[in-house]
């Protein structure tokens, strides 16, 4: 594949991976459970709209994101598609009509937040459909008891606001072994089964994450939100064995100096490194400021055809050294990979996390706007942001 931009560094993400990745989900889910896309912080770092899309036409019929400006932004993009507000709503006025003329579901666990949101929705003479967050043991938001919960939705009095759906989310569902993720279900659907016997209906009651949607398919209910595996990345490797994911991200770039370095010579900022021989040394156009992070100084690598170069000195904003010595001649116009597929020969994004000390979440997350997208189907380009295609 042949990329040109003004600066040869750039995410390719391929969307048919994410299609058989959706696929993969559905078919460990049953008929009656349907699929939500999170595609919250811009889908992962992967690009939130041309994800959402892909994950719709892949089957998911309901989409997530943490805050109504990325709801807002995906209505603006055309989708119609049910839109969820996971997290925290302001109240003001001005906010909640936002909302409701988008058609946003909004999270509420609160009843001052039920009579902000229905009194504007009878106001403006427009439907507005929320969800009821339950905290089963995060302790981050939503509420802790049936009473709490009963008291909210006895505030809902007009048909202009939907009690559409109730909520929880599991703090450890990706552990080996976990018996705090049983006593949060069975916590969730006491609340839901009070609330039930209260004579209320609830269309859609879920609680599965990723993690949670693999190894406990008993606990899928109406349906599953799905985040980080539509984008091929496991919770944890241990759930590799329950179901086959493809990476969605590869992270690449190009060299714009190879030149050969003596022994005694030190790179880059603070004179952390020191050749110890005669070496080739090529300075690729990324840094820290496009999401490859500084902790991976003389301990990171990228692959070359396959093969493993270490980065070193430390990364810079802009720039980073990777020795090639131990490789067959790299020519300028050789891409090389910072992370993506291993099947591919390329380091893996949970490998690189495990260098940095955090997870494949915000590795992922990290990459910065300036890294231009280039979306690929079947290894053909069909969209791409801030990108000079030839």
């Amino acid at each position: 594949m042949k990329i040109e931009s003004y600066r040869e560094t750039w995410v390719e993400i391929a969307l048919d991976h994410l299609t058989d990745n959706i696929k993969a989900f559905k078919g460990i889910l049953s008929p009656e459970t349907a699929l939500m896309a999170v595609v919250k912080a811009d889908g992962y770092g992967h690009g939130a709209i041309e994800t959402a899309k892909a994950a719709i036409e892949a089957g998911a019929t309901y989409l997530a994101v943490a805050f109504l400006d990325e709801a807002i932004s995906l209505r603006k993009a055309g989708f119609s598609t049910p839109i969820l507000v996971l997290g925290y709503t302001s109240l003001d006025t001005e906010t909640i009509e936002m909302a409701i003329d988008y058609g946003i579901t909004l999270t509420i666990y609160s009843k001052e937040a039920v009579e902000s949101i229905q009194k504007l929705a009878i106001q403006k003479k427009k439907v507005c459909r929320i969800h009821l967050k339950i905290d089963s043991g995060m302790n981050r938001i939503g509420v802790r008891t049936a009473e709490e919960a009963l008291q909210i939705i006895a505030a809902i009095t007009s048909d202009y606001l939907v009690f559409e759906g109730i909520f929880t989310h599991f703090s450890d569902a990706d552990a080996i072994e976990s018996t705090f993720v049983h006593d949060q279900f069975n916590h969730f659907m006491k609340i839901v089964s009070s609330i039930q016997k209260k004579g209320h209906t609830i269309p859609i009651k879920h609680c599965c994450n990723t993690a949670a949607t693999i190894a406990f398919p008993k606990m899928h209910l109406d349906m599953v939100r799905i985040g980080i595996g539509i984008y091929g990345l496991y919770p944890e490797e241990h759930l590799r064995t329950k179901i086959s994911l493809k990476p969605v991200m590869t992270f690449k770039t190009k060299p714009i100096l190879i030149k050969e370095v003596p022994v005694g010579q030190t790179i880059s900022y603070g004179r952390t490194y020191t050749t110890t021989k005669d070496s080739i040394v090529a300075t690729i156009p990324v840094g820290y400021a496009d999401g490859l992070s500084r902790t991976l100084s003389n301990k990171g690598h990228i692959t070359v055809n396959g093969h493993k170069a270490p980065i070193v000195g430390r990364v810079c904003m802009d720039q980073t050294m990777v020795d090639l010595t131990e490789i067959d001649p790299v020519y300028f116009n050789e891409e090389f990979v910072l992370f993506g597929d291993p099947l591919d020969g390329a380091i893996s994004i949970g490998e690189v996390a495990d260098q940095m000390g955090t997870i494949h979440y915000e590795v992922a997350c990290l990459i910065g706007k300036r890294v231009p997208r280039i979306y690929i189907n079947h290894n053909k380009i069909i969209n791409s942001t801030e990108l000079i295609q030839s």
